[in-house]
């Protein structure tokens, strides 16, 4: 019976170091049928996900001897993990390892957008060469808002601060005195006044349901015009329809998105617009990130499984549950 059920494309020496030292089920299509993990995992003792398994309480009631779920990635929103806290399982993640790449693509966005960069070759390739028409703008002296001041968010504005911005940065877990935030020279300063005044909001919250939708019309209306939006973090924390609206309107010169309310979307005005840069969630994906997110949990995994405490995990490091036999 297997040990370790992995249900996403999760390759590298690290899993390959798991394998030799127990039993491993890889599924890589597992995510997409409920029943067939509920089918594998009865016996498994962790599961390794990324963040297209629903670990639902349904599927945690039907692996009595789980012990440890493994979310190679900093977002949770795919797991239960109050359900998993109740059971005495350890949900062990990687909060720290994806976020420099998470932090380059938003400055690349930024730089994309103030220098429409995507039109621009588009445009040329097509034989044009029209300079005046992408007069752009400079990063130097311009504010950036960030929406969520965490490990992306502090990286992010540090990299900005490079390019000589301002920052102003939103978050409710941190104080006015926060080391990092000193760093940054950053003015902490409530979400209405960080999108009336900053020229670039870079959200980095995760998905909740205190987020879901908490960036929306009121927050884009006190938008500067030509101001510019960019997620990298969750879809759902934005109001779609709401930002269409304000890219529309013009009062926002345009925006990125790394992430969507629903993924893959379905094709809709925002895809058809030159003003707006879509990604398929990619801000994680670069081979340095992806190899020190796999090592990382395949550690905790193994970790867990050997009687040790996990080193990252959400609340218990160390099962609360004997298994069944």
């Amino acid at each position: 019976m297997p040990d370790i059920l992995i249900s996403e494309a999760i390759e590298g020496s690290a899993v390959d170091a798991l394998r030799s030292r127990f039993d491993v089920l890889y599924l890589p299509d597992a995510w997409k049928s409920p029943q067939l993990l509920i089918d594998k995992i009865r016996c498994c003792h962790a599961l390794l996900v990324r963040n297209q398994t629903p670990v639902t309480a349904e599927l945690i009631d039907a692996a009595p001897q789980l012990l440890v779920i493994g979310r190679a990635g900093v977002g949770l929103d795919n797991v239960d993990v109050e359900y998993a806290r109740q059971a005495g399982i350890v949900v062990a993640f990687t909060p720290d390892q994806n976020a420099i790449s998470v932090a380059e693509l938003a400055l690349g966005l930024m730089l994309s957008l103030v220098r429409f960069i995507p039109v621009a070759d588009r445009d040329t390739k097509a034989g044009n060469w029209n300079r005046r028409r992408f007069i752009g703008s400079e990063l130097y002296g311009k504010t950036l808002g960030i929406v969520g001041a965490g490990k992306i968010g502090y990286l992010t504005a540090r990299r900005a601060r490079a390019f000589g911005m301002s920052v102003l940065a939103c978050d409710p877990f941190l104080s006015p005195d926060n080391v990092l935030l000193a760093d940054l020279q950053a003015e902490l300063v409530a979400m209405e006044e960080l999108f009336a005044r900053a020229d670039i909001v870079s959200c980095h919250l995760p998905a909740s349901p205190q987020t879901s939708g908490l960036v929306n019309f009121a927050c884009f209306e006190r938008m500067k015009p030509g101001s510019y939006f960019i997620n990298t973090s969750r879809g759902k924390v934005v109001s779609e329809p709401d930002l269409l609206a304000a890219l529309k309107s013009g009062r926002l010169a345009g925006a990125a998105l790394d992430v969507r309310a629903t993924e893959p979307p379905q094709q809709g005005e925002l895809e058809s617009m030159p003003n707006v840069i879509l990604m398929p969630h990619v801000g994680a994906w670069t081979h340095e990130a992806q190899g020190r997110v796999t090592v990382a949990i395949c550690e905790d995994i193994t970790r867990v499984l050997e009687g040790r405490p996990a080193l990252s995990s959400v609340h218990q490091a160390t099962p609360q549950r004997l298994p069944v036999r």
